[in-house]
């Protein structure tokens, strides 16, 4: 890919000096996405420019710990988009259940909530056993965060409305114990997830998948990095795997779109021909 064109210098300049000095690159994230991302940052450290901003991150790593969850996806929700996990279960799961092992990869996890989630989903079809659950990100902050396991119990509602609206065949309820505010999900979760760093600008598929989950992640990216994303998908599915994306994300436009069925389209489910 080509570096970033100079559309805006000071943007240009904060992204090509946090890649040189930190190995995070975000020269090919959508810019508008950015300079929303970056108008919070710099009233968030109270600081009046994309100049100053630039010169304090690259001269304290901490400061750059503290603008990375401003980078980086940070929202999400346990069973998001109910009718995706609907159809998973009804569309893809019946595929799932003829290996005889399965590895699944959440792309851009954040916090962990659609890891548990998918872990909820494959213990209530019976499939949990059988299955290791690559969730990656590129923020550390937020991969502690999701190996914890730990969720605020005020967010528990939302996340049992949409387990039931996705089909869920038990109680919310039963995959976690609440105490003092919070609510730590099981151990038999955590045991099927491996959390680990992954950056979908720099690295490359590292093991082969029967689904792919990545939702709400490539709208943040320009062209030339979905394209970049969407081969390491591709490249990481074993022959007729799935690829989950979020409901407004799409293949279609992309040079992949000839190679992936439109399994589910208004799920947003492709199967790799």
């Amino acid at each position: 890919m080509n570096a970033l064109p100079a559309r805006d210098p000071e943007l240009a300049h904060l992204l090509d000096g946090i890649y040189r000095s930190y190995h995070y690159d975000f020269r090919h994230y959508a810019e508008a996405s950015l300079h929303r991302r970056m108008t919070a940052a710099l009233a968030h450290f109270r600081l009046p420019s994309l100049a100053q901003l630039t010169a304090r991150v690259l001269a304290d790593p901490a400061m750059f710990t503290g603008l990375l969850r401003f980078l980086t996806v940070q929202v999400s929700d346990m069973f998001r988009d109910p009718s995706y996990f609907r159809a998973l279960r009804e569309r893809v799961v019946p595929y799932l259940r003829t290996y005889a092992s399965l590895k699944l990869w959440v792309a851009g996890c954040a916090t962990g909530e659609e890891a548990y989630s998918l872990a909820i989903l494959l213990a209530e079809e019976g499939l949990l056993e059988r299955s290791l659950i690559y969730a990656t990100d590129i923020n550390p902050d937020s991969l502690r965060v999701a190996q914890a396991g730990v969720y605020a119990t005020d967010r528990l509602k939302r996340f049992s409305e949409n387990h039931r609206l996705g089909g869920g065949k038990s109680s919310l309820a039963d995959y976690y114990s609440a105490a003092y505010g919070n609510a730590v999900f099981d151990r038999s979760l955590k045991n099927a997830i491996v959390f680990s760093d992954h950056s979908l600008a720099t690295d490359s598929a590292f093991a082969e998948m029967q689904l792919v989950s990545c939702r709400n992640v490539l709208i943040y990216f320009e062209r030339d990095l979905q394209e970049r994303a969407i081969g390491v998908f591709h490249e990481s599915l074993c022959r007729r795997g799935f690829l989950g994306l979020g409901l407004k994300e799409t293949l279609r436009f992309t040079r992949y779109a000839p190679i992936f069925n439109e399994l589910v389209p208004e799920a947003r489910i492709f199967q790799k021909l």
